[in-house]
């Protein structure tokens, strides 16, 4: 199984992650989302959804991300769980990357 995958909805590219993303395998979270932001997608959004753990790697690359296509388009990470959304929130990046609970209600708010 793949553990980073890509697809689109409504002109905005979705890159999932399955299972750990930390040192070893941010490298390729980094590559898939900057594969996606060099098409200049309207939106982009990371789901972490079914990510189990995630590291400051994982978090870095979000925060490089944000940085990467502020203006340029829409960015949010959908995360929702201890593994996820915690960490997001207890080192503050919460503050900095627009946070989800679901990929629908990400999806929605870019409609908007």
């Amino acid at each position: 199984m793949q553990q980073f995958t890509e697809h689109q909805i409504d002109g905005v590219v979705i890159v999932s992650a399955v299972g750990a993303v930390d040192m070893l395998t941010a490298p390729k979270l980094q590559e898939a989302i900057d594969a996606a932001v060099d098409r200049r997608p309207a939106g982009l959004i990371v789901d972490l959804t079914d990510v189990d753990f995630l590291g400051s790697a994982g978090m870095q690359v979000l925060v490089l991300t944000q940085r990467k296509v502020d203006g340029d388009a829409k960015f949010a990470v959908v995360a929702d769980g201890p593994a996820t959304s915690r960490p997001l929130k207890v080192t503050g990046l919460t503050d900095y990357v627009p946070l989800f609970s679901t990929l629908d209600v990400a999806l929605a708010d870019f409609a908007r």
